[in-house]
């Protein structure tokens, strides 16, 4: 069975970093490229980051230089360490496939405010 597990949301300042986990089971995680993904109060869900098989990131104009995408195959795990958080990054994050989605998993609570 597909599940996709996020983690290591929360509260934070501006200016400061977090770095967010999602755990993949269920399809052959090491052969997909793999995208974070936001969705903000009132907003459609946008494509943040993403990373190819072989370990390749490609950004959004918002988030490059401020975010970076890696992956671990042998743990099934693909990371988003967020540096220089912005309040307008505030917003539910997710992970999924690239194309083909499996199921959402519940996301993890990103908020920056003073």
């Amino acid at each position: 069975q597909v599940h996709l597990v996020e983690s290591g949301g929360g509260l934070v300042q501006p200016g400061g970093s977090l770095r967010l986990s999602c755990a993949a089971s269920g399809f052959t995680f090491s052969i997909y490229a793999m995208g974070w993904y936001r969705q903000a109060p009132g907003k459609q869900r946008e494509l943040v980051a993403q990373i190819s098989s072989g370990g390749i990131g490609n950004y959004a104009d918002s988030v490059k230089g401020r975010f970076t995408i890696s992956r671990d195959n042998a743990k099934r795990t693909v990371y988003l360490q967020m540096n220089s958080l912005k309040p307008e990054d505030t917003a539910v994050y997710y992970c999924n496939k690239v194309s083909l989605y499996v199921a959402w998993g519940q996301g993890t609570q990103v908020t920056v405010s003073s």
